[in-house]
């Protein structure tokens, strides 16, 4: 959860011209500058293939006006993740059955991308999806994170010790398989997950990547992996491919020391702002995303929109990580962020653009025990049953 209200009961300010000017990205342009992160919600079926209640979902946040939906993460290949009924988007059904969100999306002016997720050592072998992928946890290198709960396996085990990928390129030939098929399914572009401690992450990363190869060691070859993962993934889809990054988080057991993060940050950003994208998001450090881990805070604290916002030249920049909507359109009306990405607001307000556009209260109150889901309570409970305002006189 957030540092922040997720309840604003007094109305906000109706002035924020800045959040409401077109902007281009990529191939497309999106109608305003306010979008929705990739939040995960545990509403798939069994079988990770998107349903019916998930288009109610996104349908209902794009009616309520989003410039830019970025779905829930996900899943390239099968892999056992911390949350079950994540989607994924490696098999024809599961493509047809985004292909039908996103149609559902695009009857309106809100344009999707899908952000393809995997997890690296963030998998349990456990879980049923990695049973039936028949491979083992694998990541950079054989290190395995701290803390983690996979509260529906038996045990509520932690994280396992990963088998080291052998050859990284079999890893990127799956991002650019998947981003065939979103391609196929209709999505306006995708969005690498590079950041919460996944597998582009932990590629990134000294503490969970020590690799002697061409993977690993300088900041240069730790970046070489996710800079290979985007250039496969423009191949397909052109200009409209992003990337969302966390410098400073700690979530996931990552966190190198600062003088290394900026380092390894500076070069990878450096590098991605040459590949033509179309934005970079950049989380922000917050504590209530950070973890701890033997009594020590894993996030490395520092302000990350203010050290890596100047070395991006030639790509548009999103910020996320406890905005409100005034500091965002403080940030877009001073030039320094092109937009910005809300999550637990949108998960509680499904028209929150028209509630900022007209000042109205964003007074919906949170659940925070079914955003992702909970046993024995209707899959839309705290899904697709927060209110829209009836009029925005």
């Amino acid at each position: 959860m957030p540092d922040h209200p997720s309840v604003y009961p007094t109305a906000i300010p109706t002035r924020m011209p800045a959040l409401f000017n077109p902007l281009q990205l990529g191939s497309t342009t999106i109608s305003n500058r306010i979008g929705m992160s990739a939040l995960t919600r545990n509403r798939a079926d069994v079988s990770t293939t998107p349903n019916e209640l998930m288009k109610e979902y996104y349908l209902q946040r794009a009616t309520g006006g989003c410039g830019l939906i970025v779905n829930e993460g996900t899943l390239i290949t099968r892999q056992g993740t911390e949350w079950p009924q994540a989607p994924g988007i490696w098999n024809k059904e599961q493509v047809a059955a985004w292909k039908t969100i996103v149609d559902a999306v695009h009857t309106t002016d809100t344009k999707i991308y899908c952000q393809l997720w995997h997890l690296g050592r963030c998998s349990h072998p456990d879980a049923p999806e990695q049973v039936l992928a028949g491979v083992p946890v694998y990541a950079p290198s054989a290190l395995s994170a701290r803390q983690g709960e996979f509260r529906f396996i038996p045990g509520i085990p932690g994280y396992v010790t990963p088998t080291e990928i052998e050859d990284p390129t079999s890893l990127i030939l799956l991002y650019k398989e998947a981003a065939i098929n979103a391609k196929e399914a209709g999505f306006d572009g995708v969005e690498l997950h590079g950041a919460s401690g996944y597998l582009v992450h932990e590629f990134l990363d000294s503490t969970s990547n020590n690799r002697t190869d061409k993977w690993g060691g300088s900041a240069e070859n730790r970046s070489r992996f996710g800079l290979e993962v985007l250039k496969a993934v423009i191949e397909v889809f052109g200009a409209d491919v992003a990337v969302k990054l966390s410098p400073a988080g700690g979530y996931g057991d990552m966190g190198m020391p600062l003088e290394e993060t900026i380092e390894t940050y500076s070069y990878f950003i450096s590098e991605a702002d040459k590949l033509g994208l179309s934005y970079i998001c950049l989380a922000r450090f917050v504590p209530s995303s950070d973890i701890i881990v033997e009594g020590k805070s894993r996030g490395i604290p520092h302000d990350v929109i203010g050290t890596y916002r100047p070395l991006i030249k030639n790509t548009k920049v999103f910020a996320n990580e406890a905005f409100t909507p005034e500091e965002a359109e403080e940030l877009v009306s001073a030039g320094t962020l092109d937009g910005v990405f809300f999550g637990v607001l949108w998960l509680t307000h499904p028209d929150l653009v028209k509630r900022v556009q007209h000042g109205k209260p964003l007074d919906n109150t949170p659940d925070v025990e079914t955003f992702y889901g909970h046993p024995g309570v209707p899959a839309e409970k705290g899904f697709t049953d927060y209110p829209a305002l009836a009029s925005y006189e």
